[in-house]
This record gives C-alpha cells, sequence and structure tokens, in this order.
C-alpha cells in the first residue's frame, strides 16, 4: 500500500533498538480518515476467505482490526493481556512475547466468543518476529476454527516472522513490508 508506505516516511520515527514509532498516526494518535483506508484495503486483499471473525490483541491492534472489520461487515474479538473482572468464565490463551515491551503476556479471549467452526481472520498494527501472531493463531486454533488469513499493516520483513507464517502455510499479508530499518533510512519491499 503506497499510501502507508508515503505516510510512514512522513511521519514515522526510527528509534534506537529496530523500533519504528508511528504513533502519530497509527496506535496512539489515530488518523481515522487514513484508517478508514487501511480496513478498505484489508477487506479488498481478504474479500474471497470466508472470514467470519477478525481476532487482534489489545491494545494497538485493536483500531487497523476494528477498520478491517467495518469494512467487512465482520466482528472483531481482541485477546486481553491480563484476566479482568469481566472476562467471564474459560478462556483460551497462549503466552506472547513483546519485544517492544520486552516481557511475556498470557493473551486470552473468552471462550465464548470462539466458537468451534469460525473462520478467523487474524489482522494487527506490526509483524516483526510472530510472537503475536503465533499466540493467536494457537487460540483460535485451540478453538476448533480456521485460521484464513493473516494482515499486519506494517511488517520488518527483516524480522522473518512474516516469511516464518507462510513457510508454515498461513496466508500472510502484510500492507507495508519494511526490508531494511536503520539510521539511512526506510527500505520497502517491492510488491
Amino acid at each position: 500500500m503506497k499510501a502507508l508506505e508515503d505516510k510512514i516516511l512522513a511521519e514515522g520515527m526510527l528509534l534506537p533498538g529496530g523500533v519504528l514509532n508511528v504513533g502519530r498516526f497509527l496506535n496512539q494518535q489515530i488518523d481515522t480518515v487514513f484508517l478508514k483506508e487501511i480496513g478498505a484495503e484489508i477487506a479488498r486483499l481478504f474479500e474471497d476467505s470466508g472470514a467470519t471473525k477478525i481476532l487482534t490483541v489489545e491494545a494497538s491492534g485493536i483500531a487497523v482490526a476494528v477498520a478491517a472489520g467495518m469494512a467487512m461487515d465482520l466482528p472483531v474479538i481482541f485477546a486481553k493481556k491480563s484476566r479482568t473482572a469481566n472476562i467471564d468464565g474459560d478462556v483460551y490463551t497462549s503466552l506472547v512475547y513483546s519485544f517492544t515491551h520486552d516481557r511475556e503476556n498470557h493473551i486470552m479471549v473468552s471462550k465464548t466468543y470462539l466458537p468451534a467452526g469460525e473462520k478467523i481472520l487474524i489482522v494487527d498494527d506490526f509483524l516483526a518476529h510472530g510472537s503475536a501472531l503465533n499466540g493467536l493463531i494457537a487460540i483460535a486454533e485451540d478453538a476448533d476454527c480456521e485460521v484464513v488469513g493473516c494482515c499486519a499493516a506494517i511488517e520488518k520483513g527483516f524480522q522473518m516472522g512474516g516469511d516464518n507464517l507462510r513457510a508454515r502455510g498461513y496466508r500472510v499479508e502484510s500492507l507495508a513490508i519494511i526490508d531494511q530499518m536503520d539510521e539511512t533510512g526506510i527500505v520497502f519491499r517491492l510488491q
């Protein structure tokens, strides 16, 4: 998605430790007009997937997943990173390591929201090493649901998470794939 690549170059900031900050438009301050474009592009990419629900993880993935859900007329479920009073009954869980926060999280989804047989599209803001998407895939498969695809707004292709998922047979689409990112700038994969 050329518009997303342009937005990353114009408004993103490279931080030490291989961190790309897109808080100006995607995951802290959200450019809602642009978010609609992202949702429409995800809907276009996965219009043939047969998805019945979208699954993401809190917190930064929620906006992108909701934009896709609105464009596809699908409900969105998000995995929580901690048990709260409003999570009732049994849950599906998975352990996910956050490189951004340098910690492991037990993510969970109430079994109420993932009945067997659903066709799940997994959506997140970033795909790097693939920990979050792998955790969401594990939850969906534990629920006897079919993962029909995975989509990230931004993929750090040089960290191999997307390529590893593709090698395992999952359909992975990313709107912008970064192949190189350092003090000299950002290089996007030709798509």
